[in-house]
């Protein structure tokens, strides 16, 4: 099967990682980038979603993971190698 090339405007993604992805998660599911890459997006997104912390908190939104966590577990995964499984349907193999 031949590998399909992904361009990635990797300065363009850092200054808004929220405008690309629709979740911290979708970065480490993107084939065209690196974990360097990966990792320094995500940590972006960290600081500017430590940014938006404070208004959530003060809107007292609850029963919805923050921003802020879900980018931090991403970067957990990350860090430990561990990507989710691919989408789609189990299958039992016997």
């Amino acid at each position: 099967m031949p590998t399909r090339a992904y361009k990635v405007d990797l300065p363009a993604i850092l200054r808004d990682p929220a405008g690309v992805f629709n979740s911290p998660r979708d970065v480490l599911d993107h084939p065209g980038l690196t974990h360097a890459d990966r990792l320094a997006i995500l940590q972006q997104w960290e600081r500017d979603a430590r940014g938006l912390s404070v208004a959530e908190e003060e809107g007292m939104a609850g029963g919805e993971e923050s921003l802020l966590a879900r980018v931090r577990a991403a970067i957990v995964q990350l860090e430990h190698g561990r990507r989710r499984p691919p989408k789609g349907p189990a299958t039992k193999h016997g």
